[in-house]
């Protein structure tokens, strides 16, 4: 059997895809040890986990570049779970930071823009997670800013008010949300959680991915393996297993 007359009897094998937009939180999140890579490793066969952070983009621009990543026409009824996770770049301080600066209101509003563009695609709520930005460890992201010759240029009080407007936003919409930013701060000293104050470490990579798989796994651990286990294969009729 030609190649392509077995593409076309067995149809198209479309893996279901879990798509992670954010910031340089989630676009580090498949280094070695990320909660990104977690995930992947967890559905692998199941779904493909998509990576869509970029590095040090705020709300403003998310809300403008996401219609261009997922539409209607690019299989968004595949999408089975999707994160939005800013909020880290949008507090930052306007008097120091005013390039990523957000405020806050405006930050809430491009969320919820974000959230109703992905119902107008339908991409139901109950697919939707919110991330809130994780706390800020000020004297060691101070460290990096000096490092940068820059002055410490977001607060982890401020960044609360960010991660309290997200839940809000969560709970406005319907969607689901992980509120790192209150969840870390239960243990006493979170800075192990963060490498320079302001990313996460390793820990805190284990952390956010344990958090997040106990509100994914519901939804997906019920997804089958996609193609059988090669034990399961016909070896003496492959066609009859695999197409």
């Amino acid at each position: 059997m030609a190649l392509a007359e077995a593409g076309a009897r067995g149809g198209l094998l479309r893996w279901p895809r879990v798509f992670l937009f954010g910031d340089s939180i989630t676009e580090y999140s498949f280094q070695e040890n990320g909660w990104g890579a977690y995930l992947a490793e967890r559905l692998v066969r199941k779904c493909d986990v998509v990576n869509r952070g970029i590095s040090g983009y705020n709300s403003r621009w998310a809300k403008l570049i996401l219609p261009r990543l997922i539409t209607e026409s690019t299989s968004a009824d595949s999408i089975v779970a999707v994160t939005i996770f800013f909020g880290a770049n949008d507090s930052a301080l306007k008097e120091l930071n005013p390039k990523q600066h957000v405020p806050l209101e405006e930050y809430a509003a491009n969320l919820k823009s974000m959230v109703q563009y992905l119902k107008s695609v339908e991409i139901t709520a109950d697919r939707i997670i919110l991330i809130t930005p994780p706390p800020l460890q000020e004297s060691a992201w101070e460290k990096a800013c000096l490092a940068k010759g820059d002055k410490l240029n977001r607060c982890n009080a401020t960044t609360g008010q960010y991660a309290q407007a997200c839940v809000q936003v969560a709970r406005e919409c319907g969607t689901d949300v992980l509120d790192l930013w209150t969840l870390m701060q239960k243990d006493q000293d979170f800075s192990s959680y963060l490498s320079d104050g302001l990313h996460l470490s390793a820990k805190g990579n284990s952390f956010l991915a344990a958090q997040l798989w106990s509100r994914l796994e519901n939804k997906l651990s019920a997804l089958p393996s996609l193609l059988p286990y090669w034990r399961d294969v016909d070896h003496t009729n492959p066609e009859a297993s695999l197409l």
